[in-house]
């Protein structure tokens, strides 16, 4: 029987707690870690400045609470791409990153998730794959200097929609700093998708799972990526789930929720909580034990 630890979204949490008050509700919902959010918002990019009092603050909310991020979502290139036509737009996109690697430093967080987009608000072009691949290259080694996994995530977007694309990267940059943060509910969505080809063949390259429903793309529909409620789209949780248990996959799932700012926003948490706590106990999953609070 394998266990994995659970974590839950930031997004999902209340968004008006102070950090300490954030981590002992992650405790009380029965969660192992949060996932730090740095998104495209002027908000969550200006975390990336933190000074270094804001850096000791931060951890010293985590310490006093037991607690730990084992993951950085990065979807702030969403807005700044490593692939954009715009040069400055490129050097802001190796900036961030640069900065995002040092903040995980400070924070002790090992896993940056990048968002697996050449561009997203800009024309996709020959070009847009070519800087991407080379700006990534320059990622990796900055993250490898530091020791930090990079992890690309299979996307809402046909550029990086399969572990198996993410392998292909994998196969023109050779490092153990990058890996692939498999979305099940991205990978489900996209017709062409096997997605239990698509686990099995790339277990290797897998550091960490997102949990997340999804609609399916078809011919008349661009499919649904988010606040899809759990068991509701087309994701067959039970069967990812025991494929990843027969792969004998360690490492940490995280459900991914948007529900943070809603007036019942830790009612929805406890629900989908209940959902994955009945499905790991069905496929044989066991969830680290949570720490208490001192």
């Amino acid at each position: 029987m394998t266990v994995n630890a659970l974590g839950i979204y930031e997004k999902a949490l209340p968004q008006d707690l102070t950090w300490e008050e954030k981590f002992n509700l992650v405790h009380e919902l029965g969660f192992n870690f949060l996932e730090f959010s740095i998104d495209e918002s002027d908000e969550r990019l200006a975390r990336l400045d933190w000074t270094k009092e804001q850096r000791t603050a931060f951890r010293e909310a985590m310490w006093r609470t037991n607690s730990r991020i084992n993951t950085m979502m990065l979807s702030g290139h969403r807005r700044f791409p490593l692939g954009s036509a715009d040069p400055e737009i490129r050097a802001k996109a190796l900036e961030m990153m640069q900065k995002a690697i040092n903040l995980a430093v400070d924070l002790g967080i090992r896993n940056i998730q990048m968002a697996g987009y050449d561009v997203y608000y800009e024309k996709k072009t020959v070009q847009s794959r070519e800087y991407f691949t080379e700006n990534l290259a320059k990622c990796v080694h900055m993250a490898a200097e530091k020791l930090v996994t990079l992890s690309i995530e299979t996307m809402d977007d046909p550029f990086i929609n399969s572990m198996s694309k993410i392998a292909h990267y994998k196969s023109m940059i050779k490092s153990p700093f990058l890996q692939g943060y498999p979305d099940l509910g991205n990978i489900s969505a996209w017709p062409e998708n096997n997605v239990v080809e698509d686990l099995k063949n790339n277990i290797e390259h897998v550091a960490a799972v997102h949990l997340k429903d999804t609609l399916p793309v078809t011919p008349t529909f661009k499919g649904k990526f988010k606040e899809v409620p759990f068991g509701e789209g087309c994701v067959d949780f039970e069967g990812c789930l025991r494929l990843l248990e027969r792969l004998n996959y360690s490492g940490s799932y995280t459900i991914e929720m948007w529900t943070g700012t809603t007036d019942d926003a830790v009612e929805e948490v406890k629900a989908a909580k209940r959902f994955f706590d009945q499905l790991f106990e069905k496929v044989g999953i066991t969830q680290e034990p949570v720490k208490i609070t001192n």
